[in-house]
């Protein structure tokens, strides 16, 4: 048996390649849309792709379990679990088998059971794994969203994410069951779950890749209440906003991701065709660390750093019926263009290099600064009633301590309540160490405001100053 976990950083995601050495057949567990990596994973180790399939239909990037088996030509399987609501739309067309609890099937000598794990979705399924030719006892589990390391998956998204009102509940108590269930399972069986630290489909997830039951049954917060209402108010409480982009990564991946052969490849753009762009009001994405976007930027563009979150706060500031356009350097455009087809933001038109802010300048336009203020300068600026605060963290984060009488909105929801914030008194930003603020303020300014501050690092710097926090 050989077995590889195919981790992208960015997404927090885990795929995972399950493979038979003695007949070179193996199955691919939840790809993300970067097919050819497992193409190239299981030719290194002389291995064909003949089987892929997913645990559910996910919520935070764009399913390749349909990419992958179209360009392979491997089995498509797809779990039949759940109410209506929750088919693959496009099973039959894809010619999937469908799955179902207590399902079996064989990828060379290793046998993959299926067992339906619903809670955090509907559908979702675990596959246990059992190397024959070693043992008839299972080896692992993959766990997909259900069970993490340290945590389990949140059933909150049906409600927050996909918009089914009143599903929270309910929800959480087929987790607690399935999480019951899941507790029967031998203690030595390895989990391989589909996500790490800083996914947002749970609140506190391990960094560690891999763990056993029997360990999570020690220390995993959610295997350790036996209460089934202690259990719904506890993995209800604290659990982050899911990113915007989630509903339409819901609705993508049921509805079936359109084949892309490959990510796109952007052209350069002549540095003067941005001034039509803005004009015009078209998207266009500075990438550029916040510090050189605050000391100089053009502006009506919007500054998302080519970070390890800028698929997070594309796929929740970007729509995905408009046109795209980038500032980013040459060297890295490919990866930006990835990275946003991760997350099905597919609409990418072209970019501009660094020779753009030359040009902009060379025809006597002005760049725009985002000015800065210090953790004290604020504090005597709020006693003299001379700007207004907003605080762009989560609300979780929020609630934990804030700055006395500071509105909360954070930052994926920002665009869509402009209307909340005066545009008669300077703005002050800030998160926790000022790096969502620095979007912020690039969003505001776009979108017409004319004073904005970043407050530099963020409430980290505040509460150093010992300045005064509300729980």
């Amino acid at each position: 048996m050989i077995l590889k976990r195919i981790y992208d950083s960015k997404l927090a995601q885990a795929s995972y390649l399950i493979g038979c050495a003695a007949t070179g057949e193996c199955l691919v567990v939840d790809p993300n849309r970067d097919a050819g990596q497992y193409r190239r994973a299981a030719a290194d180790d002389g291995l064909r792709v003949t089987h892929v399939t997913e645990t559910h239909i996910h919520a935070d990037f764009v399913s390749g379990a349909r990419e992958l088996a179209h360009q392979t030509g491997a089995a498509l399987l797809l779990s039949d679990e759940g109410d209506a609501d929750w088919k693959y739309a496009f099973a039959a067309e894809a010619g999937a088998r469908l799955l179902h609890d207590g399902d079996t099937f064989m990828v060379g000598n290793l046998r993959i059971d299926v067992m339906h794990t619903p809670g955090h979705t509907p559908e979702h399924i675990a596959f246990l794994v059992t190397d024959t030719p070693a043992s008839d006892n299972p080896i692992g589990v993959l766990t997909g969203d259900f069970v993490f390391v340290g945590d389990v998956g949140r059933p909150d998204l049906l409600e927050k994410a996909a918009k089914m009102e009143g599903t929270m509940d309910a929800s959480a108590r087929t987790l607690f069951r399935s999480l019951n269930k899941f507790k029967q399972l031998d203690d030595y069986i390895q989990i391989w779950p589909g996500h790490g630290a800083g996914s947002a489909c749970g609140k506190s997830l391990g960094a560690v890749p891999q763990s056993t039951v029997g360990y999570e049954r020690m220390v995993n917060w959610g295997l350790n209440i036996d209460d089934e209402n202690t259990f719904v108010e506890q993995v209800l409480a604290g659990q982050p906003e899911p990113p915007k982009y989630f509903a339409e990564m819901k609705r993508i991946n049921k509805a079936g991701p359109r084949i892309l052969g490959d990510f796109p490849q952007p052209a350069e753009l002549a540095p003067e065709a941005i001034g039509k762009l803005l004009e015009a009001h078209d998207l266009v994405v500075d990438t550029r660390p916040p510090a050189e976007f605050a000391a100089g930027h053009i502006p009506g563009t919007i500054n998302i750093p080519l970070d390890k979150s800028f698929n997070t706060w594309a796929g929740s500031l970007l729509p995905y019926d408009r046109a795209i356009y980038l500032i980013a350097d040459a060297g890295r455009v490919g990866e930006a263009a990835r990275d946003l087809a991760m997350i099905g933001l597919d609409r990418l038109a072209g970019y501009f290099a660094g020779s753009v802010f030359d040009e902009w300048t060379r025809r006597g336009n002005k760049l725009g600064v985002v000015a800065q203020i210090s953790a004290r300068q604020l504090s005597e600026r709020l006693k003299a009633g001379e700007v207004q605060v907003l605080d762009v963290r989560g609300s979780s984060e929020w609630e934990a301590g804030h700055l006395a009488g500071v509105r909360n909105i954070p930052l994926g929801y920002l665009p869509e309540r402009l209307a909340d914030i005066s545009r008669d008194e300077p703005v002050v930003v800030h998160c926790l160490a000022g790096g969502r603020s620095a979007i912020a303020a690039s969003v505001l300014q776009a979108h017409g405001f004319d004073n904005v501050i970043n407050l530099t690092g963020g409430i980290t710097a505040w509460r150093s100053e010992g300045l005064p926090v509300e729980q």
